[in-house]
């Protein structure tokens, strides 16, 4: 058996134990059962589809049990998973298959009407689960991609983030170390699959302890709450809108769970009140902050801290080396802003087919993420802004770049800024200011960008100006935008 094998090794140290569990459908396997379904799943690929170790396959479903045994296939056999976005539109889904090249499509039959508009060889997961010869899997190396995970770009175009077996284990080893995971331990898991904070905030490093996963892949609020009451769960990931609109919930009030050590939230700083008022419960908050390329469980914030250093992201997780980096190179102080940079066994080796990308990111082992902190006299530290220009809208990151491109498609269109406003439901949305040299209308823009683009990068606001305010080199001047118009 293989090193990289996981839920193989679970199969046989906790045969029994419930592994997976799909709150909507009531499926559920065991460690043993779950091994079977991946090895089937394999074999299936290999053997009907020709599938070999290092090729492509797309995934268009929401998490669920095929999903999680597609993924131990992975482990067993080196295939590389491409989860796609199923909330972005066709065009957007067919750039990321022909980017990735993509062998295959694997898509849940909810996703059967999208998947005909995609140019591709298809199966659904019923096409994937029927009983074949075994095969014995070829050998890779720790550095053998496992996913290909697309970030959006600031060139307009997303990224596809390679993420190696290598970095799943020390993400693992960094996440059990800082969140004390075991194989006691229970999560109900909300977020979507193309992400990796769906998969490796708590979902792989569980598979890895031995632990139980339940997955609730569609977010509502009262059945969340309790779910978490009745699973017994002991920890999970939300974003700050889900957690907010479980404080709204009619069941928060008679919410009980003894059994949550705490909730570990990612995005936007918590307001007090919030942290205050999950307090009352009983139950803390674990903030910290991650991304694609690196991890992506990069720093905790311990529970204990949550209100004394509030709005910190805490310290760098165990097997992770951090700097803050001033414009000229150097290394800052406390209480200066630079730009992270981080080293580690968890870094990407780059991104796939994009050695401009890859080069103009990594620097002698460094990863430069682009995000502005600073540490305070006692190491915590604190975001203060985003280099890239990225806003997150409902836990989602937008890059301004991306829609700034889709609105200069329009007929008429001259000159195009996106900024992100502060939004009381999703956190922050994207204002679009335009210039145009036509009777250009709101309706037409909004009309082009649900056609061209996911709900949640549709600008919220767009306001047209005769001309774009520009800075003393003749750049569209953003700051100005902000302070004049929002």
């Amino acid at each position: 058996m293989s090193q990289f094998d996981w839920i193989g090794k679970w199969a046989m140290y906790s045969p029994d134990k419930l592994a997976v569990n799909d709150i909507l459908t009531s499926e559920s396997v065991t460690y043993r059962e779950l091994n079977a379904l991946a090895e089937t799943i394999a074999a299936n690929l290999y053997h009907t589809y020709g599938l070999r170790k290092g090729d492509r396959i797309a995934i268009l479903s929401p998490f669920n049990v095929a999903f999680v045994a597609l993924f131990g296939a992975a482990q067993k056999a080196g295939f590389v998973l491409v989860p796609i976005n199923f909330r972005l539109t066709p065009s957007e889904q067919s750039h990321q298959l022909e980017d990735s090249g993509a062998e295959i499509l694997v898509f849940d039959e909810i996703f059967a009407e999208t998947a005909k508009q995609l140019t591709i060889n298809q199966a659904a997961w019923s096409q994937l689960v029927v009983d074949v010869n075994q095969i014995h899997f070829e050998d890779f190396d720790e550095n053998h991609p496992l996913f290909i995970l697309y970030t959006s770009g600031t060139t307009g175009f997303p990224k596809g983030a390679l993420y190696t077996h290598k970095m799943l284990f020390w993400n693992s080893i960094n996440t059990a170390l800082r969140l004390d995971l075991n194989s006691a331990d229970v999560t109900i898991n909300c977020m979507p699959p193309f992400h990796t904070g769906g998969w490796n905030v708590l979902i792989t490093p569980l598979l890895h302890a031995g632990g139980t996963i339940h997955l609730l892949s569609k977010f509502e609020e009262d059945q969340l709450l309790k779910e978490i009451e009745s699973t017994k769960t002991t920890l999970l990931m939300v974003v700050p809108t889900m957690l907010k609109m479980m404080e709204d919930s009619k069941e928060y009030t008679s919410f009980y769970a003894p059994n949550l050590r705490y909730f570990i939230v990612g995005g936007e700083t918590l307001p007090l009140e919030s942290i205050e008022s999950w307090a009352n419960k009983n139950i803390p908050i674990r903030q910290g902050y991650g991304l694609t390329e690196v991890g992506p469980n990069i720093t905790s914030l311990n529970q204990d801290d949550n209100i004394r250093k509030r709005g910190s992201i805490g310290f760098l997780n165990f097997y992770v080396e951090g700097r803050i980096v001033a414009n000229d190179g150097s290394e800052c102080p406390p209480n200066k802003v630079g730009e992270l940079w981080l080293k580690g066994p968890n870094v990407t080796p780059g991104y796939w087919n994009n050695e401009e990308a890859t080069s103009s990111s990594i620097e002698d082992g460094w990863f430069k993420t682009g995000d502005l902190v600073y540490k305070d006299e006692e190491g915590y530290f604190y975001i203060k802004g985003r280099k890239k220009d990225m806003y997150i809208s409902g836990g989602e990151n937008v890059y301004p770049s991306e829609v700034e491109r889709v609105l200069r498609e329009i007929e008429g269109v001259k000159e195009v800024a996106v900024v992100a406003i502060p939004d009381q439901k999703w956190g922050e949305v994207g204002a679009a200011f335009i210039s145009t040299s036509s009777s250009l209308t709101e309706s037409i823009v909004k009309e082009h960008c649900l056609k061209h683009l996911a709900k949640f990068k549709n600008p919220k606001v767009i306001q047209f100006l005769d001309e774009l305010p520009k800075n003393s080199t003749g750049k569209i001047d953003k700051k100005l935008i902000l302070n004049t118009y929002c």
